[in-house]
């Protein structure tokens, strides 16, 4: 997750935003977090749970900075049915240059989420699909939150 998170953040989020600073931090500390809780299962369960907490709120926080990124750029956000959440699960990338690939592959086919019937998130309507690199931050997105939770 940390992988795909600064790659999307190095190619759709401004360098000198503070989010782009937040969205890797919080990546980062779910990672660190999660080892260190394993590390420190030896010892205490107490300690394991309360960093394995942290995790889960770093990672909390990344959803909705995601989120917040297709809204805010009125892109699609996608419902649980949307059939490229499954395919993307079903891929089982293992690096972030598999789902950066899976991606381009998807979004070279035309696989925009609203293609599907998927509703924009506030509008309630299919987003009308303009250049062809529109779909790319929503599918990188929207992967990235298939694979955070």
């Amino acid at each position: 997750m940390y992988d795909v998170t600064v790659r999307f953040c190095d190619r759709y989020i401004d360098r000198f935003s503070r989010t782009k600073d937040q969205m890797i931090q919080a990546a980062r500390s779910s990672v660190q977090n999660i080892a260190e809780g394993s590390q420190a299962s030896a010892a205490s369960k107490k300690t394991e749970l309360e960093l394995t907490q942290v995790a889960r709120t770093s990672l909390e926080e990344l959803k909705l900075d995601y989120e917040d990124f297709l809204r805010q750029r009125r892109l699609i956000l996608w419902e649980r049915d949307n059939p490229l959440r499954q395919e993307l699960i079903d891929r089982r990338c293992k690096t972030a240059d598999e789902v950066a690939a899976w991606v381009v592959e998807v979004s070279k086919r035309g696989g925009r989420g609203g293609q599907y019937g998927q509703r924009g998130q506030n509008t309630g309507r299919r987003l009308p699909s303009t250049e062809s690199t529109r779909s790319y931050p929503e599918i990188s997105a929207n992967s990235a939150l298939v694979l955070l939770f």
